[in-house]
């Protein structure tokens, strides 16, 4: 059998140590021995080359074995039943082996039961009921959240002995900075300090949320291997939640520079994510039992459960304030015009609402602002960037050069921006600003030396002497109850500026119906003219010519008669024209005049109107199934008979009129989709005249359309408008399909009467 380590060699360098595979480094720290049981066989898979100082055997006579021959049968049902406990949930249990106490963290994870005993300490255990009434004193003694982790800073490094205990608080980029502490005093003091995020890269932040307990007992330990079956499957050990899991050696070296020589840290993990650390160093050797541990967990535990309390706490005199600027604009009773912009702008409890030092308002491309803002073409670029990098919603900002460069310009004296659309399409927005504030920031060494490279290879920082930075173009944070007060009050500004515009509509609206009642009359003026100022003249032109035509032949040149008669034809054609023009002006019709009419009935009326002229022409008429329909019978008989005279006007001359109309089935109804063929009464009316093509089906019903020379055929053009016309005024409407050379076919959508 071929035992090997899985210690991982991997080199780390400049450019992967931020990849450091941390939680498989293979080897473990000192103070305990760690086994990897297979959770299938509950064989033994790993070992820790250490175990033989814990039990007196070696790993390789271990590694193989069943929990049985490690533990005995009664602690082996104990360990089995702990297999539920993954994802960083342990099981502790005292046990005895070999006749000397031991503390087993059992957890399962990756597919391995993974237990890890330490010596059992006897010590005066924490007293629970003291415990809880200093979680009271806390509560009563403190205000703010940093009052409170000083007081917990304390509490832990009473419990715990250690050096200096500090809580540290990480920013939106994972920078730190010591908001409290307890210390020796004769040591140096880091409270207020700020660490970069390169101190504690990505992948160690994400096992601080996984493992939120570390201790390392002494930091010049000597790493203890693990060792594996060598089956050829390259085996490795997740130990990510595991707490005896050896350390990074970058990390090792760092707390060296620091002059450290043990640490515990605790993991604050706040709505999930990773909000702080208790950082527990002391400059000696120092071991602490699971009891201490989990008490000053506890402590820790007690910060995260009132961090939302705390902070609403310290934000409601702050909110109520800001609440109290926004009641007295929105109580205020803005006229719905625009105005109102200027006042709303103007009003301080606009600037007040969000401790801001000037605001901008842009409404169709108009500014109105106050205060200490940019440029209005700065502010137009502004917004319309802003309106594409929100999706026109909303944004803030400390420091918009950081986003914005082209904002040079403004970006040292309004870095701070909260940006809210007003309309998803106009670019309507309001803008709020912050003005410059430089900060001081204390570093705990220079900030961009956090890694370095020295001629013995990757090492970290080792200067933590204090650096400090000047911070300029950027504003004070905006503030949770700034942001929801401001963003509130973008909301009610929303629904005025829909309000303003709709009063702008109304207005337009009435200024249209001015206009088109003004145009009405003028157009009735224009009928007055054409029943007595046009027809008159015509009427004597034509009875003049008459006359002159009604002189015997011999008497008047035959040019000059030709021109006469022309000229009376002329002027009948006018007549005609001018009573069309009157007839379609002056459709109209109120509800109150449809009645039921019997279609059938109707078109034998307009058969004896038209009976001449079908007479004439040598036409028929063929009427099928009809209905009855809502309407107004004059207009219905001036329909049909401008269909039939339509029909006979265009008929082909080299066969006679045929002329049909009746009801359609609801199955051949064309242009309505199926499930609104029951609303209509379809009338279809086709002929076998000349036609027309397809693509004047929509064209022949526009007003003066003619698709022939006055040569050709007679008529003004307004028949068929007509037509369209009356079908509209009966709420229903007229479709044609031309067949060039074979007649025409028209559709008439009559809507059906309402059951009662």
């Amino acid at each position: 059998m071929n035992i090997k380590d899985i210690v991982n060699r991997d080199l780390v360098n400049l450019t992967n140590c931020d990849q450091e595979p941390i939680h498989i480094p293979g080897s473990i720290q000192p103070h305990g021995f760690l086994l990897g049981v297979d959770l299938s066989t509950f064989c033994i898979l790993f070992c820790s080359g250490n175990i033989h100082q814990f039990l007196g055997i070696s790993h390789q006579q271990l590694l193989g074995k069943s929990l049985h021959d490690v533990f005995g049968p009664e602690t082996e049902r104990e360990l089995k039943a702990c297999t539920d406990h993954t994802d960083g949930r342990l099981k502790v249990l005292t046990v005895e082996i070999g006749g000397k106490m031991h503390e087993l963290s059992v957890h399962a994870h990756a597919g391995c039961l993974i237990i890890e005993s330490e010596p059992a300490i006897e010590h005066e255990k924490q007293d629970l009921f003291s415990l809880s009434k200093e979680f009271l004193s806390y509560m009563e003694e403190s205000h703010t959240l940093r009052e409170l982790c000083s007081l917990v800073a304390n509490g832990i490094r009473n419990i715990t002995g250690y050096d200096r205990v500090m809580i540290y608080h990480f920013d939106k980029d994972y920078n730190g900075e010591v908001i409290a502490e307890s210390k020796r005093e004769d040591l140096e003091g880091f409270l207020g300090l700020h660490y970069p995020h390169t101190d504690i890269p990505a992948q160690a932040r994400e096992l601080y949320i996984k493992n939120q307990l570390r201790i390392i007992a002494d930091i010049n330990y000597t790493p203890v291997p693990l060792y594996t079956i060598d089956d050829g499957q390259n085996r490795n050990l997740d130990l990510s939640y595991a707490s005896l899991r050896s350390v990074s050696p970058i990390h090792i070296q760092y707390l060296q520079n620091m002059g450290v020589g043990a640490t515990l840290t605790i993991s604050l993990i706040h709505q999930k994510k990773l909000w702080g650390l208790v950082a527990c160093h002391h400059y000696s050797p120092k071991y602490l039992s699971q009891e201490i541990r989990l008490a000053a967990r506890l402590q820790g535990n007690f910060i995260t459960s009132q961090i939302d309390v705390r902070q609403l706490n310290e934000e409601y005199e702050e909110s109520k304030k800001l609440n109290n600027a926004a009641k007295r604009l929105i109580s205020q009773k803005f006229e719905t015009n625009r105005e109102s912009f200027s006042r709303i702008i103007a009003d301080p409890d606009l600037l007040a609402l969000c401790n801001a030092s000037g605001v901008s308002l842009l409404i169709d491309n108009h500014i109105y602002k106050s205060g200490i803002t940019p440029q209005d073409e700065d502010i137009r670029q502004l917004a319309s960037y802003l309106a594409v990098y929100t999706g026109n919603t909303q944004f803030h900002t400390d420091a918009i050069g950081r986003l914005l460069p082209e904002s040079k310009g403004y970006a040292d004296k309004t870095p701070g921006i909260h940006y809210v659309s007003l309309n998803s399409s106009s670019g309507n927005c309001i803008i709020w600003y912050k003005p410059e504030t430089i900060a001081e920031v204390n570093w705990a060494g220079d900030p961009s030396k956090a890694i370095e490279k020295d001629k013995n290879g990757l090492s970290p920082r080792k200067s933590f002497e204090l650096w400090k930075e000047t911070l300029k173009c950027r504003s004070n944070p905006w503030l949770q109850p700034e942001i929801a007060v401001s963003s509130n009050f973008a909301s009610v500004l929303l629904k005025h500026l829909g309000s303003v515009f709709l009063a702008e509509e109304e207005e337009k609206q009435r200024e249209l119906a001015r206009i088109l009642s003004e145009t009405n009359a003028e157009l009735e003026n224009i009928n007055w003219i054409s029943t007595h100022d046009l027809q008159e003249p015509l009427r004597k032109i034509q009875m003049m010519s008459s006359f002159i035509l009604s002189e015997e032949e011999q008497e008047i040149p035959q040019d000059v008669y030709e021109k006469v008669l022309r000229m009376n034809k002329s002027a009948e054609r006018m007549q005609v024209l001018v009573k069309d023009i009157l007839k379609y002006t002056r459709l109209n019709y109120s509800p109150e005049a449809l009645e039921t009419i019997d279609l059938a009935a109707l078109l034998e009326e307009v058969l004896a109107e038209t009976g001449d002229s079908m007479l004439a022409a040598d036409a028929s008429l063929s009427i099928s199934k009809l209905p009855e329909v809502k309407g107004v019978a004059f207009l219905l008989k001036q329909l049909f008979a401008n269909l039939i005279y339509n029909s006979l006007k265009f008929a082909h001359n080299e066969r006679r009129p045929q002329l049909s109309i009746g009801l359609v089935e609801k199955e051949d109804v064309p242009e309505l989709p199926m499930d609104r063929k029951e609303e209509y009464h379809v009338i279809r009316y086709s002929d076998n005249g000349i036609g027309f093509e397809k693509t004047h089906n929509e064209s022949v019903f526009n007003i003066f359309t003619r698709l022939h020379t006055t040569g050709e055929y007679h008529g003004s053009g307004i028949g068929l408008a007509l037509c369209k016309k009356i079908m509209t005024t009966h709420k229903g409407f007229i479709k044609a399909n031309g067949r060039p050379g074979e007649g025409v076919d028209f559709y008439m959508y009559f809507p059906k009467k309402k059951s009662t």
